[in-house]
């Protein structure tokens, strides 16, 4: 039996980018060298995302702004999805809308209930551009959505309104950081 290397066993932590930060409110650009950088990323995501015990992390959490996202996430039937997405686009939402508890490893100890679609379908390439189709239910279709969001310069605050985003904008002020002004577009 052959064993697999544990992601991000290889990688290294690296800080985290806070809401404000300029590089999770800006688009991120697309992949376009597959080589061994784009391994040590992955890697570098995976090892952060596990240090900060998160279930997802995009590039620009880490401050680079690249389409590239890992995840370890449950789904409501508490199946385990992992893997990474390389220039992943959303393809599909659909099934109810439900608004849910909604964290986020860049606005640390902050939550608040967040609409999302139940189902979602992502596709995408891997380090070595192999094509790949991820569809999610549940918590890990609200996961590949929120990580979805950070490739497009969005963190969940952005899709807040009224008194949920007042909220969390006022402990995000609190915490020390600079949340833009900017409603969800």
């Amino acid at each position: 039996m052959r064993h697999r290397p544990i992601p991000g066993s290889s990688g290294t932590v690296r800080e985290m980018s806070l809401l404000g930060d300029p590089v999770l409110h800006a688009p991120c650009e697309p992949v376009t060298d597959f080589g061994p950088s784009l391994g040590r990323l992955v890697e570098d995501l995976f090892a952060t995302m596990y240090a900060a015990r998160g279930v997802g992390l995009a590039a620009s959490q880490i401050g680079v702004g690249l389409r590239v996202f890992v995840y370890d996430c449950p789904d409501d039937e508490d199946v385990r999805h992992l893997g990474h997405l390389v220039n992943p686009r959303l393809v599909s939402t659909d099934g109810v809308v439900l608004r849910g508890p909604e964290g986020c490893l860049s606005l640390p100890g902050l939550e608040a209930g967040t609409e999302r679609y139940d189902e979602a379908v992502v596709e995408g390439w891997t380090v070595s551009g192999d094509p790949v189709r991820v569809a999610g239910t549940g918590f890990f279709a609200r996961c590949l959505q929120h990580e979805m969001d950070h490739l497009e310069g969005l963190v969940y605050a952005d899709r807040l309104t009224g008194w949920r985003r007042g909220r969390v904008l006022r402990a995000a002020r609190r915490a020390g950081w600079n949340p833009p002004p900017r409603p969800f577009p």
